[in-house]
Formats: C-alpha cells, sequence, structure tokens
C-alpha cells in the first residue's frame, strides 16, 4: 500500500544547469570542478560516497566509505580487505560508486574495476591515521559476528596495550583499493524531474560524452 505522508515527500530542483557543449572533456577535470564546488559550498563530508559490489552470484551489497584521493587513475578508499566488501570485490571487480551532494542538488555515480593499492601507498595512508583508528583496524573483524560491544572493547583494550610503547603497523589484512572508472554520470538535478544527466564512457584512449534522458 502506497504511504501517502512518504509519497508526498518531494522537492523541485532549481540551482543549476548541465549541458554536455559546455563540460570539460576529460571526466577526472569534470570531476574536480564538481568536487571543488562540493568543497567550497562547505558539504558536509563531501568525500562520502556509495560503494556498491556484489558477490560472485550477483547479489549486491551497498554501504558508505570515504573517498582518500583521486587522480586521473582512479578513486581510492582505504578498508579491511577481509569484510565482506573486501571479499566480494575479490570475488567481482566490477563496482560503483555514488556521491550525493544534495545541497548542491547534484550526483556522480562512477561505474569501474577495483583493485588493491600498492602497500606503500596503504603504508602511507595508515600512518597518517588517528592512534585510535590504527588500533582499531587491528583490533575489529570488520564484518564478523562479535557477542557483544564489550568484546570489541576488550579486542580495542588488548591491542592497545600491546602497542602502549611501540606504533602500531598496517596488519596485512586492510589497506586501500582503487576504483579505475569505465563510465563516469554527472547528475544536475532539475525542475518537474527533467534532470540533466552527461555520461562519459570509456573508449579506447579516449571518452565518450552523450546526454541521458532523466
Amino acid at each position: 500500500m502506497l504511504n501517502k505522508k512518504v509519497a508526498d515527500l518531494r522537492k523541485d530542483y532549481t540551482l543549476a544547469e548541465l549541458d554536455e557543449k559546455e563540460v570539460a572533456q576529460d571526466p577526472f577535470q569534470q570531476f574536480e570542478k564538481w568536487w571543488n564546488d562540493a568543497i567550497t559550498g562547505e558539504i558536509d563530508e563531501a568525500n562520502a560516497m556509495t560503494l556498491a559490489t556484489s558477490s560472485s552470484a550477483g547479489i549486491p551489497t551497498t554501504r558508505i566509505v570515504l573517498l582518500k584521493s583521486f587522480d586521473a587513475d582512479g578513486f581510492v578508499f582505504f578498508t579491511n580487505y577481509d569484510s565482506r566488501k573486501g571479499h566480494e570485490m575479490a570475488a567481482n571487480p566490477h563496482v560503483s560508486l555514488l556521491f550525493f551532494w544534495k545541497e548542491l542538488q547534484r550526483q556522480v555515480r562512477i561505474d569501474g574495476i577495483v583493485s588493491k593499492v600498492d602497500a606503500g601507498m596503504s603504508n602511507e595512508y595508515y600512518n597518517s591515521r588517528p592512534l585510535g583508528s590504527r588500533i582499531g583496524a587491528i583490533a575489529s573483524p570488520q564484518s564478523k559476528v562479535i557477542p557483544n560491544r564489550n568484546f570489541l572493547e576488550e579486542q580495542v583494550k588488548t591491542v592497545t596495550e600491546k602497542y602502549e610503547k611501540n606504533a602500531p603497523e598496517r596488519p596485512e589484512n586492510w589497506g586501500g583499493y582503487i576504483v579505475k572508472p569505465v563510465a563516469i554520470e554527472f547528475w544536475q538535478g532539475r525542475g518537474s524531474r527533467l534532470h540533466d544527466r552527461i555520461q562519459y564512457s570509456h573508449e579506447g584512449s579516449s571518452w565518450k560524452i552523450e546526454r541521458l534522458a532523466p
């Protein structure tokens, strides 16, 4: 049954427009432009992105992760290799990322192939994290069933005591991934749900730019 209170929630989008004749020819340059808009617009956690993965059987899951860097090679985030997403990415490297910057009425969807970054990059980022986050990465058996909160707190206590005098090293089951895009879609909200959608798809060494119907 349709819940009218939910169904009646709507907002018309009128802040901006997006024209395929005016976007950058390179999607990374277009992303950087929108990224800078999100940063200067003081979007709360502009680097928060939905990561969609699926199992080898095609069963999807999603969660929020944090973008930590991007360049012409792709988009980088860090996590536990033994987590559910880690196992799914190992089984099926096809993933999708989604940024939703509601204050700008914008979305960016990135479809691509994921792989691990090199150990040096993972070490560098791990060592830059606050001590509590480094300890947490060691203590938490991410995605595994645990009996209660106390179990986790005891794990943290044990790891903290172990590294009381020495800084912890990055665990082998934790590190970075890079998503190398095959398609990137820029979505700008428009009035009456007639949104602007500009898609870049990879063709050899170049990018094809097309408008999609909303």
